[in-house]
């Protein structure tokens, strides 16, 4: 029997016979490369042992790849196998899912790659509308902001005249700031103390006076990276002292993707869909009691204005959970990286430290509250840059002075980040020579996302079998959808959520790639999908008209 050699020369080499059946494995060729020798002067040197499980497993790991053929110091080869296997690595990572770039997106490029080749495909591009990326929507920038950071990135262009005054005094006053006049340079870790005190004079003025303290502002790559930072800090016990952390049912996968990459219990309150997607303290209530039976439930996010569902809370909703985090004793984080984002008409963004402060000591002294903003939505759209802030109020000083040590880990956010930041928090004033025109791009910007939310609205209540809430903020319809009982079974029987199925049916049709709204959590029996409004008005026209032509014929198709 022919044997295979798994070791070295000497007598503890180990041979696998391999004349056995082994089905989709070929017999290794002679002299071959992949470090097992095959001559028949090195087969006679085999030993009486019977082959192992282990050998065997061996031999297929090396076959199929996860096991490396190493050379040692004599010339010989041996086989080492992989140290970080998905078996070895973190099991958290292996829980962490995140829709808004998931399987749906992956295919979504795989067909653009199609298509670039010269695939036939009833569309002639991909629309991706599954993410809320302004500018690769189409969205141009703010002129100011784009000629400050020019001059930040090359200061030669200070000297241009083509540069309006107050846009050169921007750049020169964060270079200023900056280690050796260069945005090249770290920036101290809590970030640069000039682009820290315009941020804290900018919530002072946001907040209607209330004082905001340039230490309590940490600035962040984005506020993804803050609120992780934050949840970090709160996660600790283990068992039934594990922390939980209550998130809202649809919500934005962040959350649940750190929590679960943290080990930490996710708590799920669900949004009233009946109700605009309001917030309820009763469920909230609900949420709490069931999740003290397993966990330590320690902190409350909220998302205002929300996404996926684009809900604006009111100031009697924000009182009520205030109050509700005092009682039950629970960190808030306030999501409000869309505060700026607000179109239906008797809705109006307050910020929760604006409200917190202005119930009173009773709750503006003791109740902890970290609250995040970002350079990435409202109608600046800049996600790429990363920059973003968090305030914390009410943080004990020591947990502070650990919080300053974790920022410090990862040196600093991206200093052109800062930069942009400090634009977004110091726009022109009135009288500068940019005002006139910031003003009219930020407003032509809002009004058309207030324009393009009506308009997505009403357009998707005109199809059967589609229902959508207003879409009060942000930027993004989250409508339910009504799926025929066969391709539920479908679905399930191909392993998928059921508007998954759908969606990556609209995907394959139409080009159209929407996020389901499993990816976002839904009561059960519900499906949704979620939907940006940022396309261009012409394009969203096109996209609206062909999500209805779809869902009547995925409809009829599954009747």
């Amino acid at each position: 029997m022919d044997r295979i050699q798994m070791g070295g020369t000497g007598a503890g080499s180990i041979f696998v016979p391999y004349s056995l059946p082994l089905r989709g494995v070929e017999s290794p060729p002679k002299n071959s490369r992949d470090g097992l020798s095959w001559t028949e002067k090195e087969r006679g040197r085999g030993t009486s042992c019977e082959p192992t499980k282990r050998s065997l497993s061996v031999f297929f790991a090396i076959r199929c790849g996860s096991v490396e053929p190493t050379m040692t110091e004599n010339g010989v080869h041996s086989h080492r196998e992989r140290v970080l296997t998905a078996d070895t690595m973190n099991p958290n990572v292996k829980k962490v899912e995140y829709a808004v770039r998931g399987p749906i997106v992956q295919r979504a490029l795989q067909i653009e790659k199609e298509l670039k080749a010269g695939a036939k495909k009833p569309f002639s591009e991909v629309i991706k509308a599954n993410i809320g990326d302004a500018h690769a929507m189409g969205q141009r920038p703010i002129t100011f902001f784009r000629q400050v950071m020019a001059m930040c990135m090359y200061p030669e262009l200070l000297d241009d005249n083509k540069f309006p005054e107050d846009a050169k005094n921007r750049a020169r006053r964060i270079l200023q700031s900056c280690g050796g006049c260069s945005i090249g340079a770290y920036s101290a870790s809590q970030g640069i103390e000039c682009v820290r005190k315009d941020v804290a004079r900018y919530i002072q003025r946001r907040d209607g006076g209330i004082p905001s303290d340039p230490d309590n502002i940490y600035l962040s790559t984005g506020a993804s990276d803050a609120i992780t930072t934050m949840l970090k800090l709160l996660v600790s016990g283990s068992g039934c002292s594990r922390t939980g952390v209550l998130i809202s049912v649809p919500q934005y996968p962040l959350y649940s993707a750190a929590l679960a990459d943290l080990g930490a219990v996710r708590v799920d309150y669900f949004l009233d869909e009946a109700r605009c997607w309001s917030l309820d303290v009763g469920e909230l209530r609900r949420a709490l009691t069931a999740a003290r039976e397993h966990c330590c439930p320690r902190a409350l996010c909220i998302i205002n204005p929300g996404n996926p569902t684009g809900q604006v809370q009111s100031r009697q909703c924000i009182e009520d959970v205030i109050r509700f985090a005092a009682e039950e004793h629970l960190f808030l984080m306030a999501d409000e990286v869309y505060q700026d984002n607000v179109y239906a008409e008797g809705c109006k963004f307050h910020s929760f430290k604006k409200v917190l402060f202005e119930m009173g000591p009773e709750y503006s002294s003791t109740v902890e509250l970290a609250s995040f903003h970002s350079t990435s939505k409202c109608y600046m759209g800049e996600c790429g840059f990363r920059g973003g802030y968090m305030e914390v109020i009410n943080l004990d000083p020591d947990v502070k002075a650990q919080l300053t040590k974790l920022v410090s880990v990862r040196l600093c956010p991206p200093v052109p980040g800062q930069a942009l930041l400090d634009l977004v928090v110091n726009p022109p004033e009135l009288g500068e020579p940019s005002y006139a025109t910031f003003m009219k791009e930020r407003t032509a910007t809002l009004d058309e996302l207030a324009l393009k939310a009506r308009l997505t609205e009403q357009a998707l209540n005109a199809v059967p079998g589609i229902s959508c809430n207003p879409v009060q903020g942000a930027m993004y319809s989250f409508p339910r959808i009504a799926l025929p009982e066969r391709a539920i079974r479908e679905a399930e029987e191909t392993g998928q959520a059921p508007d998954m199925f759908y969606c990556m049916k609209l995907l394959e049709e139409t080009g159209i790639c929407l996020v389901p709204g499993s990816g976002f959590g839904q009561r059960d029996g519900t499906f949704h999908f979620r939907m940006t409004i940022l396309p261009p008005t012409e394009k969203l026209q096109i996209v609206l008209a062909k999500v209805k032509e779809f869902h009547q014929s995925f409809t009829q198709r599954y009747s």
